[in-house]
């Protein structure tokens, strides 16, 4: 078992930034597919990026040049710039391990989440003046 614990939510005023933590535990992998997904009220969760263990990076469209997603070492950590209020969510990171999973396929697309085995409980952002 995986665990994942989100960390770094809080309110940002339009323009503000803000890094989203997730510190991962127990019996992790060298190979990884891990991901940040968000889902604000009223809406579907949506995939923000994505990140393997080559260093592949995705990220969604709506995000592109204001997000980061970097892993130095067993915390994925994702930095938010220029934030919007828009992007006021709760943000989810969630991973699968071994060398077949998210079907070999680790980027942001409507599917990503069906690929993930393992998720935290979420840390809430708020983009408000």
């Amino acid at each position: 078992q995986v665990q994942l614990a989100e960390s770094g939510g809080g309110s940002v005023q339009p323009g503000g930034s803000l890094m989203l933590s997730c510190a991962a535990s127990g019996r992790t992998q060298r190979n990884y597919c891990m991901g940040w997904f968000r889902q604000a009220p009223g809406k579907e969760r949506e995939p923000v990026a994505a990140i393997d263990s080559d260093g592949r990076i995705s990220y969604a469209d709506s995000v592109k040049g204001r997000f980061s997603t970097t892993i130095p070492q067993t915390t994925l950590h994702l930095q938010m710039y220029s934030l919007k209020p828009e992007d006021t969510a709760t943000y989810y990171c969630a991973a699968c391990y071994g060398i077949t999973c998210a079907g070999g396929y680790c980027a942001v697309s409507a599917s990503l989440h069906r690929g993930m085995d393992y998720w935290g409980k979420g840390t809430l952002v708020t983009v408000s003046s």
